[in-house]
């Protein structure tokens, strides 16, 4: 699944061809995405300029006042830039022409992706309403991650995993963020530290950023807005390497599971 270093990937790529546009039109080929799409979505949204591309989460947010067209990318969703004159592709299920000659165009092969509308003066989207701080933003902090980790007996893993905790760290980012702070991933999170709080919140910012800058993570079906796929991959120090040395202490990574998924940690260097 596309996470948020991939979707910030994407955002980032496409908001300057974005900004300041206006739609002229939409096409709808498959309206049956995990919800469906409003079917009153080319009325709405015809004519109007978007104003910015943000993003809460792994969620895309076009702004196109008076309403937000909301996106999200699920198990093999993509966006890409694409000529308005060019040919769909299968699964190329949504299309927002602009009067710039280019053309948004949303493929998603498995449809668990989402395209929805709301009018954020009449409330927050149902699908943001309890999502967490973001990674990289003031909100999150070590005294925070401290206060909300008082207590618990869930693994630290499931807790940073939490959306309604912290948006954006998925399944590898936690083996690798987990890794660089020195905390074995099945640690009960009411046993963490202040200062295993400071590493963990410093490490989640480092390895989101560096995913960021290095395009996201190498998954199967993901690829930027140009066609391109992430290689963040390349930099990962123990997810997807059962076995292999330690990248600093030689010892060979452990594999275990932990609520179905897969964990990475290296028994040396993490406690």
């Amino acid at each position: 699944m596309p996470e948020l270093p991939e979707v910030e990937t994407t955002r980032r790529g496409i908001e300057p061809h974005l900004t300041g546009r206006r739609i002229t039109q939409v096409h709808i080929r498959q309206p049956r995405l995990r919800w469906p799409i409003p079917t009153d979505l080319p009325h709405r949204l015809q004519g109007r300029t978007i104003t910015r591309v943000e993003r809460r989460g792994k969620y895309l947010l076009i702004q196109c006042p008076p309403g937000t067209v909301l996106i999200h990318l699920g198990m093999s969703g993509s966006l890409r830039l694409v000529p308005s004159s060019a040919p769909p592709r299968p699964h190329d299920h949504v299309d927002l022409a602009l009067d710039s000659g280019l053309t948004l165009r949303l493929h998603d092969p498995r449809r668990f992706g989402a395209l929805l509308w709301f009018d954020p003066e009449t409330g927050n989207h149902p699908l943001l309403a309890h999502l967490g701080p973001e990674p990289l933003g003031d909100s999150f902090d070590a005294d925070y991650l401290f206060r909300i980790s008082r207590g618990r007996r869930i693994s630290i893993k499931a807790l940073i995993m939490n959306s309604q905790v912290v948006v954006g760290v998925g399944n590898i980012y936690a083996s690798e963020c987990l890794f660089l702070a020195g905390i074995r991933p099945r640690r009960a999170a009411g046993r963490l530290t202040r200062a295993e709080a400071t590493r963990l919140v410093t490490a989640i910012r480092q390895v989101l950023e560096a995913s960021i800058a290095q395009g996201g993570t190498t998954l199967r079906d993901f690829v930027h807005e140009d066609g391109a796929h992430g290689y963040f991959s390349q930099s990962l120090r123990v997810y997807g390497r059962p076995q292999e040395p330690c990248t600093t202490c030689q010892t060979p990574i452990k594999h275990i599971t932990q609520g179905g998924r897969s964990s990475y940690y290296c028994p040396t260097c993490q406690k």
